[in-house]
């Protein structure tokens, strides 16, 4: 049997919990067709790089497929089916990935990451206009030398 990564994004408009039951859904369909899933991922809500189908969001999945190719080609009949799924795509790959992906541990070390206040931001501190004109122009004026 072959190895499979396919990334989901879902809208936005369901919740968590039924992304996730589409994800379970996905997962009975390749073990119907004698494939299994070995690892599942549910990424959460993010930003998308542009609009897809009116939405500005979605809901990213993950799944590890260890299965045959007829396996991989009804999941994807059934997502294309399914209105609920804005895009999919299903790669083959030599050897599946142990441990959470890349997107998991990023999302990990964000969140160990302490959180800056207010007060740290850096920068110009002078509040005013920030270089706008006024203060601490000197003697540069608009027209050349002052002089």
């Amino acid at each position: 049997m072959s190895f499979y990564e396919c990334v989901i994004i879902a809208r936005q408009d369901i919740s968590g919990t039924q992304a996730e039951a589409l994800i379970e859904t996905f997962a009975a369909t390749i073990a119907e067709q004698g494939g299994t899933v070995t690892k599942r991922e549910y990424w959460g809500l993010k930003n998308l790089a542009y609009r897809i189908k009116k939405n500005r969001k979605g809901h990213y999945a993950l799944l590890n497929i260890d299965g045959p190719s007829a396996a991989v080609k009804e999941l994807e009949r059934t997502m294309s089916i399914n209105e609920d799924i804005l895009r999919f795509m299903t790669i083959r790959v030599d050897e599946l990935e142990e441990g959470p992906s890349a997107a998991m541990q990023n999302k990990g070390a964000r969140e160990e990451r302490p959180r800056r206040s207010f007060g740290d931001r850096g920068g110009f501190e002078g509040g005013g206009r920030g270089g706008y004109g006024g203060e601490g122009r000197g003697d540069r004026g608009f027209g050349g030398a002052m002089e």
